[in-house]
């Protein structure tokens, strides 16, 4: 009976469509998943004399609506756009810490030298030196707690570094035991894609790719996926995890290792690069650090230096009202050095100090010193730039900043980061307590019978060559005063801030572009699937009606024969 055989053959093909249909109807809304359908053929032909009767329809595969380029292209955009945000995320937070000009640095500045001017007026006023006191130490407080902010964003980004790493794992898992489940399906139907399997695969790394931008291999049914400089991280049979411990060069950040397996079979981790790693919400927060936080707190030390050490040079150049040589009014630390973990038993610590005279050459950046065995190089961090140092004897100067590497037994290889301000606005407080020690008076050289000596409690002379401090150039070799480098610190964030908004504004134009290419050929439209569902009734009926047809003329057939 072929009237019946056709009737199951388009009953069971009716009953795919509708079964595909009904799971893209449920799996409308569910991400990563691609609209099937049922490929069909036909059954091929009989051979009479009457010529070639079909046998019917076959279901030959369930195919996924899928374009690997655009599905690419939207994972691409999507690891751009999620670096964007948390790079944005931020840097908004320092944006807003600067910015502020009613209780911030600028203020606290402005008010200090007011308190200088007025100290100037009235030298032997106590009132006047009191309030300069405590502006003073007003000030120092809002650099602290500027420095302490930035200090916490730096834990954070930390926090969220080592978060996202353990997330990144989590995925090379699931991709991995997926790999897995695929190669199954495979090897149990070897002609036949497992479409579901596939979908959630594609969406996994989609997911991944906004962690950290991976770059997708596949092969034997099988995505390998690496990061970086080419590092793997998932090929294979094997999953080469990534860990976040601090950084060698400088252990109060943390850094991206990769892993790999040394001769033994033991795992061994490897620093990776900041710049290798690109993309996503890790690479978002490592470009956030090393191109704004860094280089913010680097600023506002190097204001914090600029301040006191020209205060404090300029102090000592007066007298207080006993006519004692003014002293220190500001606290000055020393620059930041730290030796690589990876230094030689022998290797030492320099010493480093500021350079007196050279505050205006103090830059922003930090700097490698590295021994070659023979001699010391210096490279400024992060710009990349190889500089000569000064050298006398032991002694190396560069940018305003001396290390003495007297009694260190380096050996090849052996380097250390030295940061002159990354510290600098932490170390900031106001030594001096006393009103009467502020050193108001200048020299007057009739003193004493024409010898010479201090000018009296009435003279504000260094008062006044303190307060013209405040439109002074004292800071990048000449060219900024101490506004001056603060507005540019605040201009700086601002147009960093600014730029990212427009870059992750008309990145989310491009991910909403690319989504609506990829949904055009991947997405399921339920109008679409009712219209369907409806057609495959309708072949379902119809196929139901040829095997009832075929019932009915063999009923009459055996009518006849009784």
């Amino acid at each position: 009976m072929n009237l019946a055989n056709l009737g199951k053959a388009g009953l069971l093909v009716a009953q795919n469509r509708l079964q595909t249909a009904g799971h893209n109807i449920n799996n409308a809304a569910t991400a990563g998943y691609s609209r099937q359908t049922v490929l069909s053929q036909t059954a091929g032909a009989t051979p009479t004399s009457g010529g070639w009767i079909g046998r019917g329809v076959q279901a030959v595969s369930v195919q996924r609506s899928y374009d690997n380029f655009l599905q690419n292209q939207l994972t691409s955009s999507l690891t751009r756009g999620a670096a964007l945000k948390t790079y944005g995320d931020q840097i908004s937070q320092v944006n807003n810490l600067v910015a502020d000009r009613t209780v911030g640095i600028s203020p606290g500045i402005q008010k200090f030298f007011d308190a200088l001017d007025a100290v100037a007026s009235a030298p032997a006023d106590m009132a006047a030196r009191q309030e300069l006191i405590g502006q003073a130490n007003s000030l120092a407080g809002q650099i602290r707690d500027a420095n302490a902010f930035l200090d916490g964003q730096r834990a954070n980004v930390n926090t969220q570094i080592d978060t996202t790493v353990t997330q990144i794992n989590s995925y090379l898992d699931r991709i991995q035991d997926l790999n897995r489940q695929i190669t199954t399906a495979k090897a149990t139907n070897p002609d036949q894609p497992p479409n579901d399997l596939l979908d959630q695969r594609d969406q996994l790394v989609s997911e991944l790719g906004q962690l950290v931008d991976v770059k997708a291999y596949e092969q034997d049914d099988r995505v390998s996926l690496t990061i970086g400089n080419g590092q793997t991280v998932l090929g294979g049979d094997s999953v080469y995890y990534l860990e976040a411990l601090p950084s060698k060069a400088d252990p109060s950040r943390l850094a991206v290792n990769y892993t790999t397996k040394d001769a033994a079979g033991n795992t061994i981790p490897i620093e990776m690069d900041d710049k290798r790693i690109t993309g996503g919400k890790l690479g978002g927060l490592l470009t956030f650090r090393s191109d704004a936080l860094d280089a913010t707190q680097n600023d506002l030390g190097r204001i914090a230096l600029g301040i006191s050490i020209a205060i404090n040079d300029q102090h000592a150049k007066g007298f207080d009202l006993s006519g004692t040589p003014g002293g220190e009014f500001f606290n000055v630390g020393t620059p930041k050095v730290v030796g690589n973990e990876k230094n030689s038993a022998t290797a030492g610590t320099p010493t480093a100090s500021y350079v007196p005279g050279e505050l205006s050459k103090i830059t922003n950046q930090d700097y490698r010193v590295e021994f070659d065995g023979t001699n010391y190089k210096v490279t400024r961090v992060p710009e990349g730039t190889a500089i000569s140092p000064a050298v006398n004897g032991t002694k190396l100067s560069f940018d305003g900043v001396e290390i003495d590497t007297a009694g260190m037994t380096p050996t090849a290889g052996d380097s250390w980061l030295i940061q002159p301000t990354r510290d600098a606005a932490a170390a900031m407080t106001v030594t001096i307590t006393d009103p009467a020690k502020v050193a108001a008076a200048g020299w007057d050289p009739d003193a004493n019978g024409g010898a010479g000596g201090p000018a009296g409690t009435a003279n504000g002379d260094n008062a006044l060559a303190l307060a013209a401090l405040r439109s002074q150039k004292i800071l990048a070799n000449g060219s900024m005063g101490m506004n001056e480098a603060y507005s540019q610190l605040v201009n700086t964030v601002a147009v960093k801030t600014q730029q990212n908004t427009t870059a992750q504004k008309a990145q989310e134009t491009l991910i909403s572009q690319n989504y609506s290419a990829q949904q055009a050929v991947s997405g399921v439209n339920l109008d679409e699937e009712y219209i369907n569902l409806q057609q495959y009734q309708e072949q379902y009926r119809a196929a139901a009606r040829l095997i009832d047809t075929a019932s009915t003329l063999f009923d009459t057939l055996l009518a006849l024969r009784s």
